[in-house]
């Protein structure tokens, strides 16, 4: 069974949780997200994480930019994970932007707590206005 595009999201949050947090290379991640889970990471959840992990320093500057005087080194391992995700996301324009905000807010809602949703929530919607996207 494939796992849902949701899942996949959530799977690609938690291993950039996991290698922001841990500074592990992505395969060991895999093989313990594999083992935990009794599947590997979908197609999806690899390329995402692996995306915005590579991408990070750019990622990071659009967080900067729309996160009034705060800055994602400042952040929580795991808020930071779920904007970078969402910003990749943003920017790649393969997910309307009220999808990508909507999940990544739902994420932070359900394992950071409801001030993370609401963070999340205020800087992609200013991200995503710069980019001019979601319109």
């Amino acid at each position: 069974m494939t796992e849902s595009r949701r899942t996949q999201r959530r799977a690609a949050a938690f291993l950039l949780y996991q290698r922001d947090l841990t500074g592990s290379e992505f395969a060991p991640l895999y093989e313990a997200y594999e083992r935990d889970n009794g599947t590997p990471p979908g197609d999806f959840a690899r390329s995402a994480a692996e995306g915005a992990w590579a991408q990070r320093e750019r990622l990071d500057a659009a967080i900067d930019a729309a996160a009034n005087e705060w800055t994602a080194d400042r952040m929580a391992v795991l808020e930071r994970s779920i904007l970078r995700l969402a910003v990749w996301e943003l920017s790649g324009g393969a997910v309307p932007a009220g999808v990508a905000i909507d999940e990544a807010v739902t994420l932070a809602k359900r394992y950071a707590s409801p001030e993370a949703g609401a963070l999340v929530n205020g800087i992609l919607g200013r991200v995503a206005r710069e980019q001019g996207v979601g319109k």
